[in-house]
């Protein structure tokens, strides 16, 4: 059995924090330069700036965003695969000590707070952690970095199991209608269809790990389901980006950059839906050990 140390997995999760929040993945700023290339006016200028932006953060290892967000890891454990805890009493607690340093060492803002009583926890953490036990002796590492301008946009509908696909493009059109220009857009779109509420939800933040271009998986009981997924998410995207909220709100053709959906099989009486949204600054990195 293979086995990882406990410090080796909290210097990659360090890293990643920083690396998530300096710097943006190749296939968005493609998407936004082609973007910038359809644009005309204020349209034009606001993906001009942003691609500036991106340039100087990356080149002086400087967030993108002064929203250095909540983060969100994601394991793929392998079934194979020994993890040493050392001095730690779970995979949780070395966790969030990994993102404890990334945030610390990365001078990134402190944004975490009890929800109650608005202190600050000083550190950004508690991170969120989504486990998973898959075949195999690797350590996939996945990290997202949600900014809560576009997570306080984000809407779950329990719709009728009869709303179909009509309905589920009119429950996210409207969801991207009443967000406007909160979510900082161009937005990426995750949505999450199946499951139960709660399936569905981390099936639509699961969707914003997806590159923008990305081959799709897809249920193995119903044949089809794969083109249906696409043909779908061309048809959103372009309905959205008729919309003209365009880049910061100001109008344009580029509402949205991407719109990824993840579907998994639900109850015969129900046909849950939800919709995250991210900021054009998708910020997402993966590492395998």
């Amino acid at each position: 059995m293979r086995k990882i140390s406990a410090e080796k997995i909290i210097a990659v999760i360090s890293r990643l924090c920083i690396q998530s929040n300096c710097q943006i993945n190749e296939d968005l700023i493609t998407s936004l330069k082609h973007a910038r290339g359809k644009e005309q006016g204020r349209a034009r200028m606001v993906l001009a700036s942003i691609l500036k932006n991106i340039k100087i953060a990356q080149r002086e290892k400087l967030p993108v965003c002064q929203d250095t967000g909540m983060a969100i890891v994601f394991l793929e454990i392998g079934d194979k695969l020994k993890i040493d805890l050392g001095e730690f009493l779970s995979l949780s607690a070395l966790v969030q000590e990994g993102v404890r340093r990334g945030y610390q060492s990365g001078y990134l803002r402190k944004s975490i707070v009890e929800p109650l009583s608005r202190v600050n926890t000083e550190d950004n953490t508690p991170a969120i952690i989504r486990e998973k036990i898959v075949a195999g002796n690797r350590l996939k590492i996945k990290l997202l970095i949600k900014g809560f301008g576009a997570e306080n946009m984000a809407k779950t509908s329990m719709l009728r199991p009869d709303a179909g696909e009509a309905g589920i493009k009119r429950f996210t059109l409207d969801s991207v209608k009443k967000a406007g220009s909160h979510p900082c857009p161009p937005m990426v779109i995750g949505i999450g269809i199946g499951g139960t509420m709660q399936k569905a939800v981390s099936l639509a933040e699961e969707a914003l790990l997806e590159p923008v271009k990305s081959k799709r998986a897809y249920f193995r009981g119903c044949p089809g389901l794969k083109s249906k997924i696409k043909r779908l998410e061309e048809e959103l995207l372009r309905e959205i980006n008729q919309l003209n909220i365009g880049p910061a709100g100001l109008g344009g053709e580029t509402t949205a950059l991407s719109v990824k959906i993840k579907t998994f099989p639900t109850h015969i009486a129900g046909l849950p839906v939800a919709v995250n949204i991210s900021c054009w600054a998708n910020r997402h990195q993966e590492i395998i050990l």
